[in-house]
């Protein structure tokens, strides 16, 4: 049998592990407990309600943390304004502000205040140093450690010849990096100064042992590293041109200016590469023609420049640049042409390499460079214009282009004589010769005149094309034949065919015979007459010249004729007697 627990004994028991206390418990709420318990031990059968408890939690995270970023940033700033940029303790700090009853508000603007006097301080002490002259920057720089960084320079890239260009501009740009922008404002230079005061800008400064190895350097290199890099100088300029003329307006979209101290560098090494390499300049000269962004009138004085230093250092180049490039902006249908600032530019370049020691011996010598001439027929044409211009107001300009039209016109005609490129040029310009002669202008019509002169001494066919002309053009033919009359002893050896002229002459009176025939015009009438009375001088002269010998054989015999003829009347007389 069982034996039946005493409730006594099981109190009594109970209180002696308690220490004689007795512990009260409710049975009613002792369940409520366990069953919360088991409500948050397993999940909820409903979903939302899981969502719902989870999404509150997870917020109150989130505001937790962003709390606490908040606190880290003002301690952060508070220690900011008790420091400055290098560490120092601020005196007038919001801390110590703040010990002394001060607000928070100016504590924090008198530590801006004294930031900004140190930035006020090192831009000053920066600025003293980097205010330096182009020639102070130039004395600079040691020959020895140039000719050894290109040395380097050469083995470390000896295939890439663009990456050697580029740190030899580094070393330049690094040379002349203390030079400010107002120590070489380049573009008011070039509009206000005469091109022999910028001709030598900058490069002047270069000692001659640093102009020497770096051109010497450059010789090494091919033409066509030389024109991509000289192309890629020339964008960096166009570019700071542009910055300057926006001005306030800020940079247009596309275009990357480049730091103003690094055009210092960039017109020094330029200027060496063209001198030493003319050239180069010659085979830029169809890209600057095709691509509109390198046209307009103010980027002239920059090209000009360019040319300068080409002429340095070859003086047919500078003329032939001049002529191909510079010239034809004063074209009839130029909008520069009318301009009086691009004309002074034009007619200095052109003085500049004329005035240059034995100008007139290398240029004649040189007017044909690798199959093209110095000044070609176009450019004659248009020189003969701008020298002898329709309007009836004289140009401040054309007394200057007088006094060099006739060194030029010489260089665009020389050669030798009757050779098939000056037959060739003979053709070329008695066509537009014959047309400036119909002008109506007496200046232009007598230098043409003297230009078809020319063209009878060089090629037979010149006479072709007169006598096909002819009648349609009088006038002209009348002055032709009257310098021919009035030139002849000068002419009568140079001209290409004495036979051809005679028969033009010829041919001309045959014309001038059947044309008087029938009616016309007194005025035409008029010129009819003259021409054929000039033809006919032409053609005893012609007839004298070419029977002179005989003729002087007879005068020197006629003497002795006479006397023969005496002395066998005198006899034949007496024996009569």
């Amino acid at each position: 049998m069982e034996a039946k627990s005493n409730p006594t004994n099981e109190l009594d028991q109970g209180q002696k592990n308690n220490g004689g206390w007795q512990q009260v418990t409710y049975a009613k709420k002792k369940q409520q407990k366990n069953k919360k318990n088991q409500a948050t031990k397993k999940p909820s059968s409903d979903p939302t309600k899981n969502i719902i408890d989870n999404s509150t939690r997870n917020v109150f995270e989130s505001l937790e943390k962003h709390a606490a970023e908040r606190r880290k940033n003002v301690e952060a700033r508070k220690k900011a304004d008790i420091y400055d940029d290098d560490g120092k303790f601020l005196a007038n700090s919001s801390n110590h502000r703040s010990e002394n009853g001060g607000s928070g508000k100016s504590r924090k603007n008198g530590a801006m205040e004294e930031k900004e006097k140190k930035k006020k301080k090192k831009e000053k002490k920066e600025t003293k140093k980097t205010n330096m002259t182009i020639a102070e920057a130039a004395m600079k720089i040691d020959g020895d450690d140039l000719s050894s960084f290109l040395a380097d320079v050469s083995a470390s890239y000896a295939s890439q010849e663009e990456i050697q260009l580029t740190r030899f501009a580094d070393y330049f740009g690094r040379a002349f990096s203390a030079v400010s922008a107002a120590q070489f404002p380049w573009l008011e230079l070039f509009k206000e100064s005469s091109l022999d005061a910028i001709a030598d800008i900058p490069v002047c400064h270069i000692k001659e042992v640093v102009y020497r190895t770096s051109v010497d350097w450059i010789n090494q290199l091919s033409n066509e590293s030389l024109e991509s890099f000289m192309l890629w100088s020339l964008d960096c300029i166009l570019a700071d041109l542009t910055m300057q003329k926006a001005g306030s307006k800020g940079p247009k979209k596309g275009v990357q200016a480049s730091s103003s101290k690094s055009q210092v560098a960039t017109f020094v090494v330029a200027s060496m590469i063209l001198r030493r390499k003319p050239d180069i300049m010659i085979n830029l000269l169809p890209i600057l023609r095709a691509n509109s962004k390198y046209h307009g009138q103010n980027k002239l004085p920059l090209y000009i420049w360019m040319i300068i230093q080409a002429s340095q250092g070859d003086l047919t180049v500078g003329l032939y640049l001049w002529a191909h490039y510079v010239l034809p902006i004063l074209g009839a249908g130029s909008k520069s042409s009318s301009n009086p600032q691009t004309r002074d530019l034009v007619l200095q370049l052109a003085e500049r390499i004329l005035s240059r020691p034995n100008a007139y011996k290398i240029l004649v010598n040189g007017a044909v460079r690798k199959g093209e001439r110095l000044i070609p027929p176009l450019a004659l044409d248009l020189l003969l214009h701008v020298t002898f211009p329709a309007s009836s107001t004289p140009i401040k300009a054309t007394d200057r282009f007088e006094a060099i039209y006739p060194t030029l016109v010489y260089v665009a005609l020389a050669g030798t004589p009757r050779s098939k490129s000056m037959k060739q040029l003979a053709l070329q310009v008695q066509d537009f010769a014959m047309k400036a002669t119909q002008e109506g202008n007496p200046k232009l019509s007598q230098e043409a005149t003297k230009l078809l002169l020319w063209c009878l001494t060089q090629n037979t066919e010149c006479y072709k094309e007169w006598e096909k002309i002819y009648a349609n053009n009088l006038e002209t033919s009348v002055a032709i034949l009257q310098k021919l009359n009035q030139r002849w002893p000068e002419l009568a050896s140079k001209l290409a065919s004495a036979d051809d002229l005679r028969d033009t002459l010829k041919s001309f009176r045959q014309k001038n015979e059947k044309a008087l025939r029938g009616g016309m015009d007194p005025a035409r009438q008029a010129l009819l007459k003259e021409a054929d009375q000039k033809c006919k001088v032409i053609l005893k002269k012609m007839f004298i010249e070419q029977n002179r010998w005989m003729i002087i054989k007879l005068l020197a015999f006629f003497p002795i004729l006479l006397a023969f003829a005496a002395t066998f009347g005198y006899k034949e007389y007496l024996r009569r007697f």
